[in-house]
């Protein structure tokens, strides 16, 4: 016989918790998925941030959103904007007075205007 079977062995006994398996799958009514669809479909939304913040995978909510738009039940805006779009110029000047144009106003301003000040004037002059 052999002499290995005479020796004092050591055994560890390892345990483990089961691993769980996907997550149960929440169900989303129709009114939830649309408003979600909706607020995906807003201009400047961030689709991807829009999923993440109601715990939902950005693929799932791009998919809604996919199938809404093909089968009709929302539509894309498609007219222009309601007012004109204004473009705002900017040329540099070695004077200490700056001139900003915003669509058909011109603001000229010295180069001691406090900054906040400016940027409410602009404010005020681009929403008119």
């Amino acid at each position: 016989m052999s002499d290995s079977v005479n020796h004092h062995r050591t055994f560890e006994v390892l345990t483990a918790e089961p691993v769980r398996s996907r997550r149960k799958p929440r169900h989303w009514s129709d009114e939830e998925k649309a408003q979600l669809v909706a607020e995906a479909l807003s201009p400047g939304a961030n689709v991807s941030a829009i999923a993440r913040s109601q715990g939902l995978d950005p693929s799932q909510l791009y998919a809604w959103r996919r199938k809404a738009l093909s089968s009709g039940m929302v539509a894309p805006l498609t007219e222009g904007p309601s007012a004109p779009v204004k473009f705002t110029r900017f040329e540099a000047v070695s004077s200490s007075m700056v001139e900003i144009v915003v669509g058909d106003v011109v603001v000229r301003a010295g180069g001691d205007v406090d900054a906040d000040h400016l940027a409410k004037i602009l404010r005020v002059v681009r929403t008119a």
